[in-house]
């Protein structure tokens, strides 16, 4: 990623471990998603624990981060619950790509409860896959739309809306270089088309052939001396013909320049 897309996603985990859910029901529900971790912890992490650690204390309802995430009873929980469960679940074990303006979230854990994470990501309207990764269980998500319902459902706001905008700004500078890529060839087969067809009126004109072609190609000939840069609708236009026979006529030159006999010149269609 670079250094702006991981800005952004610091920011986003920040907003989220900002959040100070109302409920005590939340606070027990988000301690409880994000457990005991392994390793270096994420110091906005580390403080979110202590500060959602001394609200369950006060309550009396302190959570055993080591045995939390097993015990939870997900499918009971109420909405609100669910959602504090997966914000914590995320801060804890989750890990947001935006790599190639790809879009790429994943949970990373004990392989057995990467099915049940799994499981309940589906009962909460959010399908994921998981499979298993180095002897570790991996849910997955490689779907933006599907990434970005997720973090807005559990409290991303400001964060969301500056990756969604990035979103929309690569898809939209995608379409503007497919656009011009393709602008850029059809204008390089246009200059090569009209070379060939400039090099034909030359040549049937060196050798007097021009001047015993119809009056239609006669003057489309000279409407292409006039204006080689113009396209065959521009052309056309200029010279009060269909398009079609601004074509037909342009081909009988190329073809009639490359046969050096009259057979080629039948009468224009």
């Amino acid at each position: 990623m670079t250094a702006a897309d991981r800005d952004l996603v610091s920011a986003l985990r920040a907003e989220l471990a900002a959040i100070d859910p109302a409920r005590a029901c939340d606070v027990v529900s988000e301690r409880a998603g994000l457990e005991a971790a392994s390793g270096p912890r994420d110091p906005v992490v580390a403080r979110l624990a202590v500060r959602l650690d001394r609200r369950t204390a006060g309550a009396g309802t302190a959570v055993d981060p080591g045995r939390a995430a097993p015990g939870i009873d997900f499918p009971a929980l109420p909405e609100h619950c669910r959602m504090a469960y997966l914000r914590g679940r995320f801060l804890a074990r989750g890990s947001l790509s935006l790599a190639g303006g790809r879009t790429h979230l994943e949970f990373v854990m004990q392989r057995d409860e990467a099915s049940v994470l799994a499981a309940w990501l589906s009962l909460a309207g959010l399908p994921a896959s998981w499979r298993v990764r180095r002897g570790r269980g991996v849910v997955t998500w490689k779907s933006g739309e599907t990434v970005g319902l997720f973090l807005r459902r559990i409290g991303a706001g400001a964060a969301l809306l500056e990756l969604e905008a990035r979103q929309v700004s690569r898809a939209l500078r995608g379409e503007l270089n497919r656009v011009l890529n393709a602008e850029s060839a059809n204008l390089q087969r246009s200059v090569a088309a009209a070379g060939r067809q400039l090099a034909a009126i030359e040549r049937l004109d060196a050798d007097g052939r021009l001047a015993t072609q119809p009056y239609v190609v006669r003057l489309v000939a000279e409407g292409r001396r006039e204006t080689p840069e113009a396209t065959l609708t521009e052309l056309a236009e200029r010279l009060g013909l269909h398009r079609s026979a601004v074509q037909r006529a342009l081909d009988r030159l190329e073809r009639l320049a490359l046969d050096e006999t009259e057979a080629s010149a039948a009468p224009l269609a």
